[in-house]
């Protein structure tokens, strides 16, 4: 067995040099390149320590180093050891870059060509081609040398009703079919999990936290589906569920498949598949249509019956947060400064009472002082979860999946009296998030337009967040659901009327960390001008802490959109609350008043 990290390392080297590599790039992602990894897919944690999301390392013969974004450095400081891998932030330092410094010159350098989309592996090949042999492997050598690698989660499949998602699988097909004609393919590849999953109607849990199952898709422009999956997975009545023209083959036949489509224009998203598809593709003499899923757009508009359902579920997680919440200030009040474990297990707990509630839609962040200040911190990488103290503040970030749709909410608590620093930074990321709230913009804008609105009053004092304002979110699917988002970042689409988008600015620092998050939806409202605007519709249902607002900082439409969304927090969740919940409710949505007033 290779228990340590060292031996892990070391392993890999021995392996690089019984093939003559000068280096192997290995990335967080698996074949799926979701965000989100089954747990016998983490092949850089098992190799790092490292458990974020997003990252990649270089091994080489005498040199190891990880690279990740600002949201992860200071976590991998914790986890990955400083000793084996230099850590890099990537703004600073690319891997490829790090390559060409470090990696000697004519030497082989490889890649899983499974792990990385085709546009990264365009890149890296211009990158180094002057420089070095950038190799394809036929199998990821990892997998050869982890012995005790978990078996995969096989999860039931959950056929979705209409009446829940608001269109036939066979529709939503025909759909994507003359799409994929308009872009002049005869079909397309589809990989990412939860395309897949709203193109069928269906729904697993093949990864914690996605409610998605490990598949792959092509989709002709005749609307007939070749689905990869064990056909022994398959619940009853799924033929009947998606209708004719669907053929399901064994995993292992895709690459036959594939080159049976030689001569054909094929539809291929390059950054959302992996870069074997491009290069069988191509050996098969395909003509590749380098374009987006297809499906992204459709999946990200809700329709009406995805929309009740998200604000549904919507009520059910504000009901589980304002009873987890209330517990806390009761807990906190006689003393009880429990750890940031028991208080994430309570919070899921409390979820788990909804008949509806199929699981997290992501690790909950339960973060105390510091550990808030790394915007992805998880308590179950630490040796021991920090405990609740006095005179700070607490973020718990966290969501659900629910039959009816996926919720995530992040709330800054007060534990005892926060200081004024921490009050000022906090209502600093509260005028931010209102500016969001609050914004009207016309039709054709694009999220990094309006990013300015949440960071305007951090900038005009000297502070920043590294993270984006707002993601995309899926109708129980992927609590990050593109192609949407609010940030620095420029966006090739704007936001649209339907789609569902987060509010979560944030300030993190050294000892502590704040963010306020809730999910929006994009309204169209008349106007009396020469065209209707886009805004948001609020969706989170849950007190923010009006203890942690200094109230002469907030303008009064600041401070009249705080009121009336905590009016309307009080007039959606109190008919469902009763005693000290109710009374804790009723108190956190009682309306500030400016002294002048």
């Amino acid at each position: 067995m290779l228990n340590s990290i060292s031996d892990r390392v070391n392993a890999m080297r021995i392996w690089l040099k019984n093939h003559n590599y000068g280096a192997i790039i290995v990335p967080h992602e698996d074949e799926y390149l979701n965000e989100y990894l089954p747990t016998h897919n983490e092949r850089l944690r098992w190799l790092t320590n490292f458990s974020g999301s997003a990252g990649m390392a270089v091994i080489t013969n005498n040199k190891a180093a990880i690279f990740l974004d600002g949201r992860y450095v200071v976590q991998a400081h914790h986890e990955v050891p400083s000793e084996i891998f230099e850590c890099y932030h990537v703004a600073e330092q690319s891997a490829l870059n790090w390559i060409l410094k470090n990696v000697t010159h004519t030497s082989k350098v490889t890649i899983d060509p499974h792990m990385h989309n085709s546009s990264w592996l365009d890149y890296a090949q211009i990158t180094l081609a002057s420089t070095h042999n950038l190799t394809i492997l036929k199998y990821n050598p990892i997998d050869k040398i982890w012995y005790d690698r978990p078996s995969a989660t096989i999860s039931d499949i959950q056929l979705m009703s209409i009446q829940s998602v608001g269109k036939s699988c066979l529709k939503k097909r025909d759909e994507i079919a003359d799409l994929i004609k308009k872009m002049g393919a005869d079909s397309a590849i589809i990989t990412a999990l939860d395309s897949i999953c709203w193109l069928l109607n269906i729904r697993a849990l093949d990864i914690p936290r996605l409610p998605v199952l490990l598949s792959h898709v092509i989709l002709h422009n005749n609307s007939n589906v070749e689905f990869f999956l064990n056909s022994k997975r398959l619940p009853k009545k799924f033929r009947e569920h998606v209708g004719p023209g669907v053929t399901v083959y064994a995993p292992g036949l895709i690459q036959q498949r594939l080159e049976t489509l030689s001569g054909k224009h094929i539809l291929v998203d390059p950054k959302t598949s992996n870069a074997w598809f491009t290069i069988v593709l191509k050996k098969s003499n395909a003509s590749i249509v380098k374009s987006s899923d297809p499906c992204l757009i459709p999946k990200a508009i809700k329709n009406k019956a995805e929309i009740a359902g998200i604000k549904t579920c919507h009520i059910r997680d504000g009901i589980a947060m304002i009873h987890f919440l209330a517990w806390l200030d009761a807990e906190i009040s006689i003393g009880n400064l429990h750890d940031e474990a028991l208080l994430a297990n309570k919070l899921d707990s409390i979820r788990k009472q909804d008949p509806t509630f199929k699981d997290l839609s992501f690790d909950t962040i339960s973060a105390v002082g510091r550990n808030a200040a790394m915007c992805h911190y998880n308590y179950k990488t630490q040796s021991k979860p920090s405990q609740l103290t006095n005179n700070t503040m607490y973020l718990i970030d966290s969501g659900g999946q629910y039959l009816y749709g996926t919720t995530d909410i992040t709330r800054t608590v007060a534990v005892g009296k926060p200081s004024k620093t921490m009050i000022k930074q906090f209502t600093l990321v509260l005028k931010g998030h209102i500016g969001i709230a609050q914004a009207k913009f016309p039709k054709g804008t694009y999220g990094y337009q309006i990013d300015i609105l949440a960071r305007q009053h951090l900038w005009s004092e000297g502070y920043d967040y590294e993270h984006g304002t707002g993601h995309g979110v899926g109708h129980f699917l992927n609590v990050h659901e593109g192609p949407q988002h609010i940030s620095k970042n420029r966006s090739s689409v704007p936001l649209m009327k339907n789609m569902v988008v987060s509010n979560e600015p944030g300030y993190y620092c050294n000892s502590f960390g704040i963010r306020i998050e809730n999910l929006e939806l994009v309204v169209e409202l008349p106007t009396k001008g020469d065209f209707p605007v886009l805004a948001f519709e609020t969706l989170t249902l849950c007190p923010i802490d009006k203890r942690n607002i200094n109230l002469k900082m907030l303008t009064s439409s600041e401070l009249y959109w705080l009121n009336n969304y905590h009016k309307k927090v009080w007039k959606k969740i109190n008919p469902f609350v009763k005693d000290d919940v109710k009374q804790w409710l009723k108190q956190a949505t009682e309306p500030l008043k400016t002294t002048e007033n």
